[in-house]
């Protein structure tokens, strides 16, 4: 898996987890509309991060068997 792909999937993750955090102190302080945005936000960075990593696995897998 090259750097940068690996880079972005952790940044992708690490964006996740702290609008996951966020979300959670949103949520503590009564800001249920935040929190319900912020937790989207989270779901859809690790949704994209999972994805990355779905799709250079499956490029790794390819070029091992070439």
């Amino acid at each position: 898996m090259p750097t940068s792909s690996h880079n972005r999937i952790v940044e992708l993750h690490n964006l996740a987890a702290h609008a996951h955090a966020a979300a959670a102190v949103a949520h503590g302080k009564g800001d249920h509309l935040s929190a319900h945005d912020l937790s989207k936000q989270a779901l859809e960075h690790s949704v994209n991060a999972h994805n990355l990593s779905q799709e250079l696995a499956a490029k790794a897998l390819k070029s091992a068997k070439s």
